[in-house]
């Protein structure tokens, strides 16, 4: 690989986890930061790594302008948007493609991140390639009388089916990650609800159209780790159960691979469906022409029915867990890290190895440590870290920009995610031990500015530990 220069244009551990992966391929990086995360780790670690420059303080992450200016003035040659933010911008990374300076987007081609960008577009994809999707709109409704219709329509289909609570979802079409996305109960709500989600669309996403859909209320969230390159190589990384998430559906506790038979009685053939999805996945990734890292939602029912949801043209959080049960045959000295593939994908450059090399060994768990009350709906807790310690044992890793060794301030105006940390285990048993004991060791201490002690979900990891991998 030619010498690059990646701007990391995010923030906390994904920032830190992408600036490790560019010191692991020999590239150079640039990190911005804004005033509020001054005190992030990830912005202590690129100034330590000196001394050129590479640290911009800039006032948002959320402005473009002001990310592309720091790259033409830091000569960077690529930016990786992490999660969030830019990562599913089409616009954002066909700016980057085609302007006067291009500048390489760490991610699908512009006009992969569009098309799989919109559900509807996907659905309507999956379903010519005979892809089981959730029955519901097949595009964009905008018409209260047309969504109405057919969210009439889709209650009577779960009456028929011996439904006894029927629901649908209203979702966000142009959304994701849990945003923009309720529940109707009763087709007397409907007007009120479609009506809050398509403003809630066109506010957040310039885009008010709607996907209406049955909801689902008993299943399994799966998910399939796919990685491609550039040259039609087409490979997956196993399945992650991302079931256990907070009320506002953001995952806490993820498990890989997706279902495990040692250690529940699925009433279906658990491997078959696993081997169904991720076949699924590969042949719409296929169809795409798909030439990234990027994860393939399903959800799959009690009697073992799987539905395609979304597709996710980025690297997602929880991809460690999935790296962490993969080996590549005749690499199985050097741990896989999907961040530095993904980079290496977009630079043009071949994986060297297909599906036929890739296997996996035990099981990993990813806990999401929040600083956040369960109690009260997951509410976000601010305030100072005094203490943030963790155990260090060989089968755990753990991301955090909260720095260790001096108090830190809870920025407001992010979520308090504070760390991830990685469990590995030579089965799902050990994995849960080693989780369960990995959390009583670890310690997080703090205070409000009214001296209230802090509230972190540490204990509600340990409690959802024996819900791992259950149906």
């Amino acid at each position: 690989m030619k010498k690059e220069r990646v701007l990391i244009a995010n923030r906390g551990e994904i920032a830190i986890r992408i600036m490790m992966a560019c010191e692991d391929l020999g590239c150079d990086y640039i990190v911005v930061y804004t005033q509020e995360d001054r005190h992030s780790l990830h912005v202590r670690r690129a100034r330590e790594k000196g001394p050129e420059k590479r640290i911009y303080r800039i006032s948002s992450y959320k402005d473009p302008n002001e990310i592309f200016a720091v790259a033409d003035q830091a000569g960077a040659t690529a930016i990786h948007p992490g999660y969030g933010f830019f990562s599913e911008n089409f616009r954002f990374a066909r700016r980057a493609t085609l302007r006067t300076r291009p500048i390489t987007f760490i991610g699908p081609r512009w006009e992969v991140i569009r098309d799989l960008g919109s559900k509807i577009n996907t659905k309507r994809v999956a379903k010519s390639l005979g892809i089981p999707v959730i029955p519901g709109s097949d595009a964009p409704i905008y018409s209260e009388i047309e969504a109405e219709a057919l969210a009439e329509e889709l209650f009577l289909q779960q009456r028929e089916q011996g439904i006894t609570s029927p629901s649908i979802l209203v979702k966000a079409s142009a959304g994701g990650g849990g945003m923009g996305i309720e529940e109707v109960k009763h087709l007397d709500t409907f007007r009120r609800i479609y009506r809050r989600i398509q403003n809630y669309a066109k506010r957040q996403f310039g885009d008010e159209g709607v996907l209406i859909e049955q909801c689902l209320t008993d299943y399994q969230h799966i998910e399939v780790q796919l990685l491609c390159d550039r040259h039609g190589t087409v490979t997956h990384f196993g399945t992650r159960n991302c079931t256990i998430q907070s009320t506002g559906r953001q995952k806490r506790v993820e498990v890989a691979p997706g279902f495990d038979p040692s250690v529940c009685n699925y009433s279906f053939d658990a491997p078959k469906v696993l081997d169904d999805i991720t076949n699924y996945s590969v042949k719409l990734a296929k169809e795409v022409g798909y030439d990234s890292a990027g994860t393939w939602e399903w959800v799959v029912t009690r009697d073992g029915s799987p539905y395609l949801l979304e597709v996710n043209t980025r690297i997602q959080v929880e991809n460690e867990i999935s790296a962490c049960i993969s080996r590549i045959r005749g690499r199985e000295d050097i741990p896989v890290n999907l961040i530095r593939e993904q980079i290496r994908a977009a630079m043009g450059e071949k994986l060297g190895f297909t599906q036929d090399d890739i296997f996996f060994e035990g099981t990993s768990i990813e806990l999401r440590i929040v600083a956040e009350d369960v109690r009260r709906g997951f509410a976000p807790w601010c305030g100072t870290i005094t203490k943030f310690e963790f155990p260090q044992e060989p089968w755990a890793r753990l991301y955090s920009h909260v720095p260790m060794d001096k108090p830190y301030d809870i920025p407001t105006e992010y979520d308090p995610n504070l760390a991830l940390a990685i469990i590995w285990g030579k089965n799902t048993e050990e994995a849960r031990e080693r989780a369960a004991s990995f959390l009583l060791k670890s310690t997080i201490e703090g205070k409000t500015a009214h001296d209230e002690p802090i509230i972190t979900n540490l204990a509600y990891l340990y409690d959802r530990l024996e819900d791992v991998l259950q149906f």
